[in-house]
């Protein structure tokens, strides 16, 4: 039986957030008027990318992994400085089958607890609690990612590397940006 007095998505409830977490494209849809986006797919062999024609025209879209934690953390700093205003941010980890994957969990509290540390740490809960287990199982994620379902999946079918190396933090330094957002332009003072 179910309430049909409550609203079909709970997305306004993050809303008052700066920080939000979210999962697979419902996730998406739920979050997509952040100023931005972050997709969260610290597997990307196993996923794929999302379907963009729900998001708002105006938010950014980045890609996110433990890999690029700190160069995520850095771009959304700057384009927050960039913008001048305080930007709303929406983690969504692209899961398994559109469902929970433990990586993309791990992936998403890794950018979540690099925010932080950058001073952007208004979270909502779901984003708290990702970045939580990120801190929690910091030390045991390369093993975590070897062992999750869809890290044995692409061992099978590939092989073990491409998920040791998905597991290393902070391996890389270029951030994927699949649609900047405009910058406004502010005239001069006279």
């Amino acid at each position: 039986m179910t309430d049909s007095s409550l609203p079909e998505t709970f997305a306004p409830a993050q809303a008052r957030y700066q920080v939000r977490f979210d999962f697979g494209s419902a996730g998406l849809r739920r979050l997509a008027d952040a100023d931005i986006i972050v997709w969260v797919d610290a597997l990307p062999e196993a996923g794929s990318l999302p379907s963009l024609d729900e998001v708002a025209p105006t938010s950014a879209i980045i890609l996110g992994a433990l890999t690029t934690r700190s160069a995520v953390a850095d771009w959304i700093l700057r384009r927050q400085v960039d913008l001048g205003k305080r930007v709303s941010i929406a983690l969504v980890a692209a899961g398994f089958e559109d469902g929970f994957a433990s990586h993309d969990l791990l992936a998403a509290g890794a950018i979540i607890e690099a925010l932080a540390d950058r001073g952007i740490d208004f979270t909502s809960p779901e984003a708290a609690v990702a970045g939580a287990a990120y801190a929690g199982l910091r030390q045991a994620s390369g093993h975590l990612f070897t062992a999750s379902v869809v890290g044995q999946n692409v061992r099978r079918k590939l092989s073990l590397e491409p998920v040791k190396a998905a597991a290393q933090i902070d391996s890389q330094t270029e951030v994927v940006v699949l649609r900047e957002s405009p910058i406004p332009v502010t005239a001069p003072a006279e």
